[in-house]
């Protein structure tokens, strides 16, 4: 069925954990009459909190994609979680999606999740708009969220509606209402969960206010029309075509963030943020062209696809739902139409897929369709090669679009079966939620059955670990969770490896010569191994360069001297000897790891253990001693700050001494202090660390 293109949006609700993203969906759904009653977090009834987990802690854990309509427009809408641990749900999403509506607390302001959903869309140039939620809360302060979102996010904020009152009901200035700045009219909120909506002229006593406000609007939009400004100084009137025209033109460029407020659970201010959606916010049109590569010939250069249902079909999986009776493929269609029982090609394996059956997927329900065209999101049941970031496209008109990349895990834990029937059914499970999520990895011991599986923190690994043993009814042992490491050298080192031998009654000869050395760590504190070549010669670059090459990235695959995976090491090839009659493959490949185990011992280790991020928001009366906690695992603070009533301390800490701190904190506050933290940087382990491992 295919869509006005210039009608959809393609849009996530992203936001620190406990900002109110999932109550936002909720009354988005209720007031375009998706659903006829308002689901509740803290009762588990929300539309896209589906998963018995999220409904037990009350928190989003899978983005949950639903599709609605709202005043001619079809919102393609997914709801991400908040939690740090589960990033990777943000990180597909917003890979995929043309705008974003990001959910902040007026009461806790910009929090540290907030700054990482941010820069997530700085990264793939999401336009967006921000919504301040919570204005009934204690505590609560528009302005001063404002100006976080200026100087903490380093945004351009305009704002286009303004709150009337601030706080719960029972206090004198209550929030109540807001302004729309565009019209300069007053809207009031009523009826059950909000759904009236009365607009009526700004009281006199907030006139003056409101009339600031607009003219500081005025002033901002005056920076992206010639036509507004000439306007402005001639003194003449400003239409609200016009103003919500440049607005948009603004926002879809990414120059400037219009900004909303209200309260959802309270019913307020959540229509005009819809509105918004549709004003502000790009559709598939708008954004450009989607960029890839031709993958039938060697030098892979760059082709683009148009958002058009008539052009050669593309589309990028973000996400799989594992499922015993068939996975299902959440799909964006960047370009042509993908018809039910068609075939496409999976370029990155170079092998063709059919096509089975489409579906429109609405949270944890599925409605069979039978085509989707450009601009869209669906799910596909039926594929056998594909997996998440892969692309399929026309058979005809083959296209690579860039994959996605995800983040390294930080925290691991071991799991034993307790029988050969269950390491059997385990390694089934294992490998569905693998497809499921790619932050997900397990490692196996073969000697012992024990299983290493890994995630992005303590969270992450209790919710997994959660699902094999109440879901999939897995009997497994639990060890307790314990540090991913990674290794890296100490200085630079230069190597020969050779082989030199007889095998099987041939003589294999080869050497080589390699530079091993340390690379500065990049912002994000992750840079992976560079492989480079230096040397070249015609019958080495014919026959053996690849394989050589290639042989070095799975030697270090292999990881260090102590067997953890390596990071920020480059390592160059800088020479080749061969040998027409006796260099082969196998000589090659024994000369690298020759020269790759000579150049760990020579160049020393250095572990390296994750950092992490925190952000401790507490009142003042338990600062030091949290502060104190802090030293004696390691911690260095970084900042503190005042916002409202309480304290914020901002700090880094090893992630090796912060297993139980959230309950750790609890302790020390009474209860009244909240954290969160998220992966920084790697930083050098201690030394008694490195020694334990070189003692195992």
């Amino acid at each position: 069925m295919s869509r006005n293109l210039k009608q959809i949006r393609n849009i996530g609700i992203i936001a620190h954990i406990d900002a109110g993203k999932t109550t936002v969906t909720e009354r988005m759904l209720f007031y375009a009459n998706f659903v006829h009653k308002v689901g509740m977090v803290d009762q588990g009834t929300t539309v896209t909190d589906y998963d018995p987990e999220e409904q037990e802690r009350g928190i989003t854990i899978q983005a949950a994609a639903v599709t609605f309509d709202w005043k001619n427009h079809t919102f393609n809408l997914i709801d991400t979680p908040g939690h740090v641990d589960f990033t990777a749900e943000v990180e597909r999403s917003l890979r995929v999606l043309d705008g974003g509506v990001v959910v902040f607390s007026a009461r806790e302001g910009v929090e540290a999740q907030s700054e990482t959903v941010w820069r997530q869309e700085n990264k793939y140039h999401v336009p967006r708009i921000a919504f301040i939620n919570k204005m009934d809360r204690e505590g609560a302060d528009f302005y001063r969220t404002l100006g976080q979102i200026k100087n903490r996010l380093g945004a351009k904020p305009i704002v286009v509606a303004l709150p009337v009152g601030a706080g719960p009901p029972h206090v004198p200035e209550a929030f109540r209402a807001t302004i729309n700045l565009v019209t300069m009219k007053m809207l009031t909120f009523s009826g059950d969960n909000g759904n009236d909506v009365t607009v009526s002229e700004i009281p006199d006593e907030l006139q003056d206010e409101a009339i600031e406000w607009r003219s500081q609007m005025l002033d901002d939009l005056s920076l992206y029309s010639d036509e507004l400004t000439e306007l402005l100084l001639a003194e003449e009137e400003i239409s609200d075509e016009m103003i919500r025209g440049v607005l948009r033109s603004a926002t879809i460029n990414d120059m400037a963030v219009p900004v909303l407020c209200g309260s959802a659970l309270d019913g307020i201010g959540v229509q005009p943020v819809m509105d918004a959606v549709n004003d502000y916010l790009p559709s598939p049109l708008d954004v450009p062209d989607v960029q890839g590569q031709d993958p039938t010939r060697p030098d892979c250069p760059e082709l683009s696809r148009k958002s058009d249902p008539n052009e050669p079909f593309s589309g990028l999986i973000f996400k799989i739902q594992a499922d015993k009776h068939g996975d299902l493929h959440y799909i964006r269609v960047y370009s042509g139409t993908l018809k039910q029982n068609s075939r496409v090609l999976n370029p990155r394996e170079d092998k063709k897929e059919n096509v089975p059956q489409l579906w429109r997927i609405q949270a944890d329900r599925r409605e069979q369709i039978t085509e989707v065209a450009a601009g869209d999101i669906c799910g596909v049941i039926g594929l056998r090669f594909s997996v998440t970031g892969d692309t399929l496209c026309d058979v005809k008109h083959p296209i690579l679009l860039e994959s996605i990349l995800f983040p390294e895990t930080v925290v691991s834990m071991a799991i034993e079966p307790n029988s050969a029937e269950e390491y059997k059914k385990l390694k089934q499970v294992l490998d569905m939620m693998k497809r499921q999520d790619p932050t997900f990895r397990v490692h196996e011991n073969e000697e012992t059955s024990q299983m290493l599986i890994s995630g992005m923190g303590e969270l992450h690994l209790e919710v997994i670990k959660h699902r094999l043993l109440r879901e999939y009814k897995v009997n497994v042992r639990v060890h307790n969770p314990r540090v991913s490491y990674r290794e890296s050298i100490q200085r630079s080192v230069e190597v020969q490896g050779e082989c030199n031998r007889n095998l099987g009654g041939q003589r294999h000869w080869a050497e080589l010569k390699l530079r091993l050395e340390p690379l500065q760590q990049s912002s994000s504190g992750n840079a992976a191994v560079e492989i480079v070549s230096e040397y070249s010669e015609e019958i080495f670059d014919k026959q053996f360069k690849q394989l050589v090459l290639e042989s070095i990235r799975e030697e270090s695959q292999g990881g260090g001297q102590l067997g953890f995976p390596l990071m920020n090491v480059r390592i160059t090839l800088l020479d080749a000897q061969v040998s027409e009659l006796e260099s082969t493959e196998t000589a090659f490949r024994i000369a690298v790891s020759d020269a790759f185990h000579k150049g760990l011992r020579g160049a020393g280790i250095v572990l390296l253990e994750p950092i992490m991020k925190l952000e401790i928001s507490t009142p003042d009366d338990y600062v030091g001693d949290i502060v104190s906690d802090l030293h004696q695992r390691r911690g260095l603070v970084t900042q503190t700050e005042v916002r409202g009533h309480l304290t914020v301390i901002e700090a880094e800490a090893p992630l090796a001494n912060l297993f139980g701190y959230t309950s750790a904190v609890r302790g020390l506050s009474q209860g009244r202090a909240g954290n969160s933290m998220e992966p920084k940087t790697y930083g050098p382990a201690p030394p008694d660390v490195v020694k334990s491992f070189m003692l195992e």
